[in-house]
Order: structure tokens, then C-alpha cells, then sequence
């Protein structure tokens, strides 16, 4: 793979993760413009990802047979004329409806994934996963920046139109200067029903898979409910901020971009297990500096943004590990075990956003910072206390 390409296919997953995440900055500024609640706001947000997570189940096992370019160019034209609809929306129910298209189709970064795997050693599938996850962070940091500023400036439907535009631009760009598909992935003769089967056949035989599974869910179900909530409260009465500094505080968190391919070097090297363990360690520190957080002030904001940037760096290095795992399990079904893994990720963080405006509700922000120590310390007890088929391995005398 050359330079070229990869750094292509990480703006690429860049502009397709953004797209999730920036409907976090622009919430209540939605709320605003459509003369709903911030609660009934964050629907946008639930849709999208909920959205996605049928689109990582029912699209992505795709990317085992039909060629990677033709498919990436197909998904990033729905997803820029979703955008489009999405900017011109004229009440709350039409712009979720055209959240949920946005989210189906915008699951160009579990397309590429794969791709990049079938294309390098593998002792270098952790470098480059990581690369990968770094420009997929760039995007999501970036939107909630992006849409928070042009947000404010030009209200909440600029940013919709903006990342149309983008996403479409993008499509030509992949349509001329993408490979068809990985030469070391042939295209599976699987019906499209047998492929979707695949994935959920996978999920119960590949316990590394599961295993895989379970701490991405509930890792990122806690993350979810933390950047879905710390929006109500920098714009709530306790801060009393706009939608930028939402916005802001998700772009301070940019040093992730520089971590993940370390991360991803210490795969390679140590393997997915020690990073994992030191992963779930740093969400739970995280969500004690988060905690602090609700006392406002100066104060108040350094502990949001010291703990979010943990818990963005923990968060997304544990992924690199998770993803080194599973694409080491069947390198013959690598989008199949990807569709498996990514949806119960997504599933773990739909419900962390709709858990997480509740529990703000009736608990505030503390309630958030709990729930996140909690869904962590779970993983923890999965990884501490029974063993993982590689360490058994690795413990079997020669």
C-alpha cells in the first residue's frame, strides 16, 4: 500500500466518521431552530447511530463481494444526498428520518477497513489500522468543531450542507483514483443473505470475536453517553456556553490522532491484550477527572477537557487492539467479522446516548461520569477474570 493511497483512504474514513459525531456540537442549536426540546434534539443523534449500526450490519458484509471501489463511490453518493435532505429539513421528524439515511449509508470507514487489511503483512495490520483510526478521530474531532463554529455563525443547517458538498466531492475523488478491490481479497460467490448470516455465525463460533465485541460495546456505549450529555451541560445553566465551545472541547482532543498509531505500533508488538488492559484502565481514570466537572468554572472545564481526551485516547486505542483481534481470526471474512464487531460497538452506543439523557436527567452529569465507570469496569472484570483463548495458548507448555 502506498502512502498515497493510505492517507486516501484515512481522509476518506475521516469524512464518513465525521458524520456521525458532528450532530453532537449542533443539538440544542437544533432544538432552537426547530422549537423542539434539547431532549427531543438529541434524537438526531440517536438516529444517526442507530442508522449506522443497521448500515455496519446490513452493508458492510458487502465489501467481501462486490468491488471496494464501485461500493465506497455508491455509499459516500447516498450519504452526500442524505446530508443534503438532512440541511433542508423542515421540522424534527424529517430531519431524523434523513439522520437515519445519513447513518445506513456513511459506513465507508468499515468498507476500508478491511480493504487496508487485505493489503499489508501482518505485522504491520496494527500501523495501519491505526493510521486508519487516526484520520477516522480527525473527522469526528474536526466535525464537532466544524459544526459547532459554522453552527453559531450560520445556524444549524449550514453544517448538513457543508459536509454534503464534501462527502460528494469525495465520491469523484475515489471514483478515479481507487483500486476496484484488494488483490488479496477475492469476492466472495456467498448470496447476500448468507453473507448477512455470516456475520451473526461468526459472532457465536470466534470467541475472540466475542470477546472483541464485548468490550467495544461497552466501552463506547460509555463514551456515547458522555459526548451525547456533555453538550446539555456546557450549553446548560451551570456553564451557560454555545455550541462552539462544545465544539472546541471535542478539538483539544485532536492529540488522539498522534496516539492511535502508536497504539497500533504496540499491537504489533506486544499484542492486542496488554493494550486492551491498559485501555479500559484509562476510561475508568477518565471517568473520575470527569466527575469534577460538574462543578462549572475554570476549573470545572479543565477537568471536561483533561477527561475527555483520556477518554478519547483510551477509547479509540482499545479499538485499534479490538480490530487487530478480530482481522486476525478469518482473513477470508474480514468484512463479515467487521460487520459483527462494529454493529455491536454501535449498538453499545445507541443505547449509551439514550441512556445517557436519561440518567442526565435524573442524576446529572455525575450520573453520566457513573454510568461510564460502571459499563468500564464490566470490560475490566471480562478481561481480569477469564482468560482469553490467546493466553491459554500462550500458557500451554511446548
Amino acid at each position: 500500500m502506498s502512502r498515497r493511497l493510505l492517507l486516501l483512504l484515512a481522509v476518506t474514513c475521516g469524512v464518513a466518521v465525521g458524520n456521525i459525531y458532528f450532530p453532537q456540537a449542533v443539538g440544542p442549536l437544533i432544538a432552537a431552530g426547530l422549537h423542539v426540546s434539547p431532549d427531543e434534539a438529541t434524537l438526531v443523534v440517536t438516529a444517526t447511530q442507530i442508522g449506522y449500526t443497521l448500515g455496519v450490519f446490513l452493508l458492510v458484509p458487502l465489501g467481501d463481494r462486490l468491488p471496494h471501489r464501485r461500493f465506497l463511490v455508491t455509499l459516500l453518493t447516498l450519504t452526500g444526498l442524505g446530508l443534503l435532505a438532512a440541511g433542508c429539513a423542515p421540522a424534527l421528524p424529517f430531519l431524523v428520518a434523513a439522520s437515519l439515511v445519513v447513518g445506513v449509508s456513511t459506513v465507508a470507514a468499515q468498507v476500508i477497513a478491511p480493504l487496508a487489511a487485505g493489503l499489508v503483512a501482518d505485522d504491520r495490520r496494527g500501523a495501519v489500522m491505526g493510521t486508519l483510526l487516526s484520520g477516522s478521530i480527525g473527522g469526528m474531532l474536526l466535525a464537532r468543531a466544524f459544526s459547532g463554529t459554522l453552527g453559531e455563525w450560520l445556524g444549524w443547517r449550514a453544517p448538513y450542507l457543508v459536509a454534503s458538498a464534501v462527502v460528494l466531492l469525495l465520491a469523484l475523488v475515489l471514483a478515479r483514483t481507487l483500486p476496484l478491490t484488494a488483490p488479496s481479497s477475492p469476492p466472495s460467490r456467498a448470496s447476500y443473505p448468507a453473507l448477512v448470516a455470516a456475520s451473526l455465525r461468526l459472532l457465536r463460533t470466534e470467541p475472540e470475536l466475542r470477546r472483541s465485541c464485548f468490550y467495544q460495546a461497552t466501552v463506547f456505549a460509555g463514551f456515547s453517553a458522555v459526548w451525547t450529555c456533555v453538550a446539555l451541560l456546557l450549553t446548560g445553566p451551570r456553564y451557560g456556553l454555545g455550541a462552539q465551545a462544545v465544539g472546541m472541547l471535542a478539538l483539544v482532543g485532536a492529540v488522539t490522532m498522534l496516539c492511535t498509531p502508536l497504539a497500533g505500533r504496540l499491537v504489533d508488538r506486544a499484542g492486542p491484550d496488554r493494550v486492551n488492559l491498559v485501555s479500559l484502565l484509562g476510561v475508568l481514570l477518565s471517568a473520575a477527572i470527569l466527575t469534577a466537572g460538574s462543578a462549572g468554572g475554570a476549573a470545572g472545564f479543565a477537568a471536561l477537557t483533561l477527561g475527555t481526551v483520556l477518554l478519547d485516547v483510551a477509547m479509540q486505542s482499545g479499538m485499534v487492539a479490538n480490530q487487530s483481534r478480530v482481522f486476525a481470526v478469518r482473513p477470508d471474512a474480514r468484512s463479515r467479522l467487521n460487520t459483527a464487531y462494529m454493529t455491536c460497538a454501535y449498538l453499545g452506543g445507541s443505547a449509551g446516548s439514550w441512556l445517557g439523557v436519561r440518567i442526565h436527567d435524573r442524576a446529572g452529569w455525575g450520573g453520566v461520569c457513573a454510568l461510564l465507570a460502571l459499563l468500564a469496569a464490566l470490560a475490566l472484570v471480562r478481561h481480569l477474570a477469564v482468560p482469553s483463548p490467546s493466553r491459554l495458548r500462550e500458557r500451554q507448555p511446548r
